[in-house]
């Protein structure tokens, strides 16, 4: 993990739940903000954007659009590498623990186990001009979950869609919600 992933966890399990007031928390490291733009106040590897924390959870996220399609390809192609060295130890790590069954399970349920990829498309936009752009994203789902005070995503959403894991296809028999004929859409 590079210093902003460590940076980013220990900012996670050590600080995040303890922001109950409102709170902007800004000047992200570069690794975890792969969009945004470089920092105009300063020269390290921190970027333009901001979170807000309300009641140790996260509200809304907005950030200034890197447009320069040089330092995007870079960064991208950096994220790359980082997700494929993740996904290696971590497939090695359950392969020494458990062989291959463990392994087919992380492969099922690990949240590092996607694929990312450099966007060409987007690149290809990016030399073609893109004027300063900003954005923020502010998440209804979260208000009604601090309006609300809920714990989960899901106690809040209308229409959850959820994921079937490797044990729940095994209780079900084996079949994936396809083969059964359900419509819901699944993760």
């Amino acid at each position: 993990p590079t210093t902003g992933h460590v940076l980013n966890t220990c900012f996670e399990e050590l600080v995040e739940s303890t922001l109950i007031q409102p709170t902007f928390v800004t000047d992200h490291p570069v690794e975890i903000s792969p969009l945004a733009k470089p920092h105009r106040d300063f020269s390290d590897a921190r970027v333009e954007r901001f979170e807000l924390f309300i009641y140790g959870r996260e509200l809304a996220n907005a950030f200034s659009e890197l447009t320069d399609p040089i330092d995007q390809r870079n960064r991208l192609e950096e994220q790359v590498r980082n997700q494929t060295s993740l996904r290696e130890a971590a497939e090695s790590a359950a392969l020494s623990r458990g062989g291959e069954k463990a392994l087919a399970e992380w492969r099922e349920n690990a949240e590092e186990n996607y694929a990312v990829e450099v966007d060409e498309d987007f690149l290809d936009a990016l030399e073609y001009g893109m004027p300063p752009t900003a954005g923020m994203g502010l998440g209804v789902d979260r208000l009604v979950m601090l309006l609300t005070d809920s714990a989960s995503i899901r106690d809040v959403v209308a229409f959850p869609l959820l994921r079937q894991t490797a044990s729940q296809r095994e209780a079900s028999g084996g079949e994936s919600e396809e083969e059964e004929g359900d419509d819901e859409v699944s993760e």
